[in-house]
């Protein structure tokens, strides 16, 4: 059952992956809110297996599938450093 859900999930993942080129759902997605807060789960247990911490709700297979597709476990740095990289850019032209 967890697993089945869980290879839903992912697909719908993939697709989001697909149509927007990235895996930064929103938690409250509109057109799929259960599929925006798998992604925060996943967020979560990715980020603590990370940490040296256990989670018990994540295999390396799905870690190794989510980082396949470019899954990001955090997105505040990469938001960070994404707005100032552009600020950089313009900063040197």
């Amino acid at each position: 059952q967890f697993n089945r859900q869980w290879d839903e999930r992912y697909k719908e993942l993939v697709s989001y992956v697909n149509e927007f080129g990235d895996s930064r759902v929103p938690q409250k997605y509109t057109k799929n809110r259960a599929l925006g807060n798998w992604v925060r789960r996943q967020r979560s247990d990715f980020k603590q297996i990370l940490a040296g911490k256990l989670s018990g709700r994540m295999t390396k297979e799905q870690m190794q599938s989510l980082t396949n597709i470019g899954f990001e476990c955090s997105l505040r740095c990469q938001g960070s450093w994404d707005s100032r990289y552009k600020e950089l850019v313009s900063y040197a032209n």
